[in-house]
Parts: structure tokens; C-alpha cells; sequence
């Protein structure tokens, strides 16, 4: 039984995004699809003295173009990013353990391409930081020809997927009855019942960045993650 994801990259994104990859045997980055602007893409919230702040990575107006072909032509993004995670962190209980391997990312890498980067960050946290042994797959590795619900049930033939994990918002395009015909099962994520954790600044807020977790829990970050 081969359990897979598909889903967009996004810029360090909340634990939810982290609890679908660690549900799947194989988790299946899908960026050669039109990019939106405002969206999570690009952008991701971080917690602050004054709520919920937007860290923004600066990406140009034009939407005529795939999530993998966004270029990343303005580099001051990096040190402001860095820069307003340390000034909210530094005082949470594990930021010190995390703090150089982040800024190695942040202010000694340079980032062309935003698809490259936020999956490098997601694989990065993944695997070092929650210790996910998920597969990561690229959709354009595919040769894709279809579009929207046929072009996921395309991707799923082609990896041999048994069962699709889905976001519940998908149910308003997918067309059911072909999975049921390909004996594809589709299940549904569930992002309610999490726990509440040790954060700066309350009241406490789900929707944020997964460096959140990292940064106030340590490696306890797991232990808020229900499929762990």
C-alpha cells in the first residue's frame, strides 16, 4: 500500500504542511503549476510581539508564469527575513541550538529560484530537523500532459500510488468517481485537534510557521504533530 501527497511548495510552511509529509510514503512537490500571488508560495507567518507578522519574499507582479519559474532577482529579502526572526526568536527556549544552521541558509546561501528554495527548506526541516523518512518526488519529472483533477489521478498512475492524501479543499475540483475507477482511495487531511505549545507573545496561534514550533519546543517539535 503506497500512501502519496501532492502538493505546491511553500515558504517555510506551518506544522500542518509537515504532518502531511510525514502521513505519505512518497511526497510529491508540484510547482509546474500557475503561481498566485499572495499566497503561501512566497510567504509564511512568523509570531511577533504585535501578532502575526508576514515575512514576504519579494517575487514581481507577473502571474503569467509556473511556481518553478519565479526568479528571486532581489536578494535584500534574506538578511530582512533573518534579521526579523532573530529580533522575535532569540529569546525563545531553543533558538540558540537552531540559530547557525538557519542563518547558514538565510545569509551564506544565495537563492535564484523560489521553487529550489522552499523545497530545500522544506526537505532540510524534514529530514534534519523532524527526522522524516517520506520520499520527495518533482511532478516535472513526470512529463505531465493533463490538467487539474485528471492531471493529479495522472501523477498517482504514474507512481503507482494506492492511497491519495489530500487537503479537504480539493474535494471542490477532484472528480471523485475517477480515483474510485483507478482504485485510488482518497483520504482527507484533518488539521484540527492540535495541541497548544510553549510560544512567545500570546494568545497562542496555530496558523504560523513551522520555525515557530522549532524554535520555542526543540526537539519536543514532534510531540505537537499527532501522526508522530
Amino acid at each position: 500500500m503506497k500512501r502519496v501527497a501532492i502538493l505546491q511548495s511553500n515558504y517555510i510552511p506551518w506544522k500542518g504542511y509537515f504532518e502531511m509529509i510525514n502521513m505519505v510514503d512518497e511526497f510529491i512537490f508540484h510547482d509546474d503549476l500557475q503561481y498566485t500571488k499572495n499566497d503561501w508560495r512566497n510567504r509564511n507567518l512568523i509570531k511577533t510581539s504585535n501578532g502575526a507578522k508576514w515575512l514576504t519574499i519579494p517575487c514581481g507582479t507577473n502571474e503569467k508564469r509556473l511556481i518553478c519559474e519565479v526568479e528571486l532577482n532581489d536578494k535584500s529579502w534574506q538578511r530582512k527575513h533573518w534579521n526579523q526572526i532573530v529580533n522575535n526568536y532569540r529569546k525563545a527556549k531553543y533558538f540558540k541550538d537552531y540559530y547557525k544552521i538557519f542563518e547558514e541558509i538565510y545569509l551564506n546561501k544565495s537563492w535564484d529560484n523560489l521553487s529550489e528554495l522552499n523545497q530545500y527548506l522544506i526537505k532540510f526541516i524534514s529530514r534534519e530537523i523532524l527526522n522524516i523518512k517520506t520520499k520527495f518526488l518533482d511532478s516535472r519529472d513526470y512529463n505531465l500532459k493533463f490538467k487539474k483533477s485528471e492531471r493529479v489521478l495522472e501523477i498517482l498512475l504514474k507512481v503507482n500510488a494506492n492511497v491519495y492524501l489530500s487537503g479537504y479543499s480539493a474535494k471542490n475540483y477532484l472528480k471523485l468517481q475517477d480515483f474510485i475507477d483507478n482504485e485510488i482511495h482518497i483520504e482527507w487531511m484533518d488539521y484540527t485537534g492540535y495541541l497548544e505549545y510553549n510560544q512567545l507573545f500570546p494568545p497562542f496561534e496555530h496558523a504560523v510557521s513551522i520555525l515557530d514550533l522549532i524554535f520555542n519546543e526543540g526537539e519536543n517539535a514532534k510531540k505537537y504533530l499527532k501522526s508522530f
